[in-house]
């Protein structure tokens, strides 16, 4: 086989989406769930930063959300919006960019949300924190942000690995994922990901995304939200999003989901 092609694997969204679409009625159920445990606005406007191809805009609409995110990938977006204009639902999307996003129409949320870790490629202290300060801005007083985060292990000397296989009407993607220790005297850990899709006329193809993002312990996080003074933190869970098991707010477990309340 020749050497994997060099690709963003966001301009390749129907294979991110393969990869990722499988949980996404279990999220949306959480996500629920928190705004019921946890929300003070009794809303029902979401909003979701960087997303994606849109699984989870299509998902929440479809259960009476009132549904916006945006995302700087035009691929991804393109996918979302052909997805929603099939399915013949609304949302609100637009491109924008994490740090210094802007809401069309002045519209304000209930709930804003980010999941898969999408937040660790804000590389900066003043990204990361212009983010939590413009998400602060669009919350109704007493909505929630929901937010994931992978920790990394500061201990670790080695790579880490993970490896999904999903499947969708013929086609079967295959996705390892490593993950380096952060070069010394940064935050900054190199990743990996390689596609190996096989179509449904039997070729394949493979396809392999390098970057860079930030990392965090939970004394990072800690940090951030004292400097942020936007938000308090009212629940901590994990990436199994089972609204009944909660967390501490430490680093015994490598992903933890942060349910934040704005102050």
């Amino acid at each position: 086989m020749p050497a994997p092609v060099r690709r963003d694997w966001y301009d390749t969204p129907l294979f991110y989406d393969i990869i990722f679409d499988a949980d996404t009625v279990k999220e949306a159920d959480f996500l629920e769930a928190v705004a019921r445990l946890h929300g003070k606005t009794r809303g029902k406007a979401v909003l979701e930063l960087a997303c994606g191809s849109g699984r989870l805009i299509k998902e929440l609409a479809s259960r009476h959300w009132e549904a916006a995110g945006f995302d700087l990938n035009p691929e991804m977006l393109a996918f979302a919006r052909q997805r929603l204009a099939a399915s013949g639902i609304e949302a609100l999307l637009w491109q924008d960019r994490m740090e210094s996003f802007r809401v069309p129409r002045r519209r304000r949320f209930d709930l804003v949300h980010c999941l898969v870790s999408t937040f660790k490629y804000l590389l900066t202290e003043e990204d990361a924190l212009g983010c939590l300060q413009g998400v602060a801005a669009v919350l109704k007083p007493g909505g929630l942000l929901v937010l994931g985060v992978h920790l990394t292990d500061a201990s670790a000397a080695r790579p880490t690995h993970e490896r999904w296989v999903a499947r969708r009407d013929g086609i079967e993607v295959v996705c390892n994922t490593r993950t380096w220790p952060p070069h010394s005297g940064t935050r900054l850990e190199p990743m990996r990901s390689r596609l190996r899709v096989t179509l449904a006329d039997g070729r394949i193809e493979e396809q392999e995304t390098q970057w860079e993002v930030r990392s965090y312990t939970a004394a990072h996080l800690r940090s951030l939200l004292r400097k942020s003074g936007e938000f308090e933190v009212l629940a901590c869970h994990d990436f199994r999003h089972e609204i009944g098991e909660t967390r501490r707010f430490n680093d015994e477990y490598s992903d933890l989901v942060l349910i934040l309340g704005r102050r």
